[in-house]
């Protein structure tokens, strides 16, 4: 590892100032910073500790609203009475992802800035447009099984977005709060991880020395049921092939109202809404979810070894629906 310095400020506008004042990393939980600093992937002059800024609180809001603090654990949210009962999806989510002591440790906003877990952007030396731009994409015509998307690809960069919580989340649907040099701004969640284009390694709408505070759940779907189901090739500390976030309420036997998003398919969280809305006022049935699991990958593109996760993300919304309208 490289030589760095190191601050621990107690407020949050001087973290943002002191972040500012060299080429800076925040260090929440440090699971995936430290990780990509020992394999020399990020080389920050100055890691700036945000753990003593308090932002470790999670907090019902007057609207139904939940307000999650930056540096609340993937532990405490996971066992939040308010979020096991009323985000199960989240729950659930969270659990399914790392090990136990890696969700002691990893933060909300860690978890949400975590970077992609493609070998080549990971070996150091691969040609890997979100590492060093320009140089081309290795996974493009490499081995692209596991971690390479169908969804949201583009000429320079095939990685999946490889977190869990933020599935659930673009499904819950959340707000971003952020602090930076110009002050306070709000992100809608589904414009905060951004698609790969022709320029990868932007991966965030954060600007230059902002610090994400909290992410603020909506409030829940009334009368809703909500689960997630992932899909892998080992059933612990595995990543997701394909994985599915489902909420939906229904009346009888049809659908009222849907929300779904998608893992390990998309090079981001992906919201499935063309789903959504073919199912909106449909009969339970599995040839109403097989349709609108269809309509999501009308457009994926599929790689050499990766080709099996078109068919494979509808089942994840199949098996998903099924579960939670039996």
């Amino acid at each position: 590892m490289r030589h760095f310095d190191y601050a621990r400020p107690s407020q949050t506008g001087q973290a943002v100032t002191t972040h500012a004042n060299r080429t800076s990393a925040y260090l929440g939980g440090g699971t995936n910073l430290l990780d990509m600093m020992k394999i020399d992937i990020m080389r920050p002059e100055q890691v700036v500790d945000i753990n003593g800024l308090g932002l470790d609180q999670i907090e019902p809001l007057s609207d139904g609203r939940l307000r999650v603090g930056a540096l609340v654990s993937n532990t405490a949210l996971a066992y939040d009475d308010r979020v096991r009962q009323e985000y199960a999806v989240l729950s659930e989510a969270l659990l399914s992802g790392a090990s136990r002591q890696l969700r002691n440790k990893a933060t909300t906003a860690g978890n949400v800035m975590q970077r992609v877990r493609c070998p080549y952007f990971r070996d150091g030396y691969s040609p890997c447009n979100k590492r060093e731009p320009g140089t081309g994409c290795a996974a493009i015509g490499g081995h692209n099984r596991s971690v390479h998307a169908v969804l949201g690809t583009s000429d320079q960069c095939i990685a999946t977005h490889p977190s869990d919580m933020c599935v659930a989340m673009a499904a819950i649907g959340a707000t971003v709060t952020v602090e930076g040099p110009q002050g306070q701004r709000e992100i809608d969640f589904l414009d905060f991880h951004l698609l790969p284009g022709d320029t990868p390694q932007e991966e965030h709408a954060l600007k230059a020395d902002e610090l994400i505070t909290h992410v603020t759940l909506d409030a829940p779907m009334s009368g809703s049921r909500s689960g997630y189901l992932k899909l892998r090739d080992r059933s612990s500390y595995q990543f997701a092939l394909a994985s599915s976030a489902v909420i939906v309420s229904t009346d009888g036997g049809t659908v009222r109202d849907a929300r779904i998003a998608l893992g390990g398919v998309g090079t981001k969280p992906w919201r499935a809404k063309e789903a959504e809305q073919a199912l909106i006022g449909q009969n339970l049935s599995e040839a109403a979810f097989q349709s609108a699991a269809k309509k999501v990958f009308q457009n994926a593109r599929a790689f050499e070894h990766n080709a099996f996760k078109i068919p494979l993300g509808q089942q994840a919304i199949v098996r998903n629906l099924n579960i939670l309208t039996a």
